[in-house]
C-alpha cells in the first residue's frame, strides 16, 4: 500500500485455496497451534474436517484468533483477528485474560469482502502503536476457500469464548483440540456465513484438558454446547432470517461447538456434553 503496509490477498480478489486457508488459520492463532485437514469417516460429514491443536489455548485462541475487533472505514468493514489484537488491546476481553503487547511489528487477519484502503491500514497501524510499514494484513472474504477454512478452524476458540462468558476461569485450560467439518465453498458471503457457523454449531467436537475440581466441570459442562441455546436446531441462515438479519437478536449461547469433552488433569476424570447434528449439516451444506 502507499503507506507501506503489506496486504496479502488470500481470497478477496485472488482465488486463494485451502493451503492459503491453513496458513491464515495458523496466523490467526499466532503460530501457537497446528491446523490441518483430516478425514474422519462418513458418520457425521463425509467431506474434509479441520483439526486444531494448541498447548497455549488462551493466548492462541482468545488473545489472537477471536475476531473481536470490528474495523471500519468509508465503505469498508472487516472483522479483525490475529496477533495484532494484542497490540490493539482495547477489547474488554483483555482486561480478563491479559496478553497485551507493545510489539515492533504487527500481523492481522481480516475477514472482509474488500481489500483495506490505505487510510484503513494507517488507522490499524496507529491503533497498534506501530508505523504503517510495520503492519501486515492477510485478507479473505467469507465466500472463499481460505475464508471458509480459517473460520471453521475456530472450534476451540468458540468453546473457550463460551466458557469465558459463563464465568469459567480460562487459566484452568491447559491444552485443547477440536474438529469441525469443512463445508463446500459458498457462492456468496451470506451463504458462507451460514455454512461456516453451522459447521461449528452442529458439527464441531472440542476436547479440553483442564485442572481443578470436577464439580465445577459437571456444572458448567451442559451449558457449553450449542444445544444449550433456545435457537439450536435450525441452520444458521434460517435463524438469521428469523431475526431479520440482526446478529444481536440471536441467543449468544448459540455460538459454541456441538460437543465438548473436558478432561481433568488433576483427577483423571472426563466429562462429555452435547453431540453433532448431521441432519442440520446436510441441510445447510446442500443449500
Amino acid at each position: 500500500m502507499p503507506c507501506g503496509t503489506r496486504v496479502i490477498d488470500c481470497g478477496v480478489k485472488a482465488a486463494g485455496g485451502r493451503s492459503a486457508g491453513l496458513r491464515m488459520a495458523e496466523i490467526c492463532l499466532s503460530g501457537l497451534a497446528r491446523v490441518s485437514v483430516k478425514a474422519l469417516g462418513e458418520s457425521v460429514w463425509p467431506g474434509p474436517w479441520i483439526y486444531v491443536f494448541t498447548e497455549e489455548p488462551v493466548a492462541a485462541c482468545m488473545a489472537s484468533q477471536y475476531a473481536g475487533w470490528q474495523i471500519t472505514g468509508e465503505e469498508f468493514f472487516a472483522m479483525g483477528s490475529g496477533p495484532m489484537r494484542a497490540a490493539y488491546g482495547k477489547e474488554k476481553l483483555f482486561d480478563h485474560i491479559g496478553y497485551r503487547e507493545q510489539p515492533p511489528v504487527a500481523v492481522g487477519v481480516l475477514e472482509t469482502s474488500k481489500l483495506p484502503p490505505d487510510e484503513v491500514c494507517r488507522k490499524i497501524a496507529a491503533d497498534c502503536g506501530i508505523a504503517p510499514d510495520k503492519l501486515t494484513l492477510v485478507c479473505a472474504r467469507t465466500a472463499s476457500a481460505a475464508g471458509h477454512l480459517q473460520i471453521v478452524a475456530r472450534s476451540v476458540e468458540t468453546a473457550l469464548h463460551k466458557m469465558h462468558e459463563l464465568g469459567f476461569d480460562l487459566q484452568r485450560v491447559k491444552s485443547g483440540q477440536g474438529f469441525a467439518p469443512l463445508p463446500p465453498t459458498a457462492p456468496d458471503d451470506m451463504t458462507g456465513i451460514g455454512r461456516t457457523n453451522d459447521a461449528v454449531l452442529y458439527g464441531a467436537a472440542v476436547f479440553l484438558w483442564v485442572v481443578g475440581d470436577d464439580d465445577s466441570l459437571a456444572e458448567i459442562g451442559p451449558k457449553i454446547p450449542s444445544s444449550a441455546s433456545r435457537d439450536f436446531g435450525e441452520p444458521f441462515a434460517a435463524i438469521f432470517e428469523r431475526y431479520n438479519r440482526d446478529f444481536y437478536k440471536i441467543d449468544p449461547l448459540l455460538f459454541s461447538p456441538a460437543a465438548i469433552s473436558l478432561f481433568n488433569l488433576d483427577t483423571g476424570r472426563s466429562h462429555s456434553f452435547g453431540g453433532p447434528r448431521p441432519d442440520v449439516l446436510k441441510r445447510s451444506f446442500a443449500g
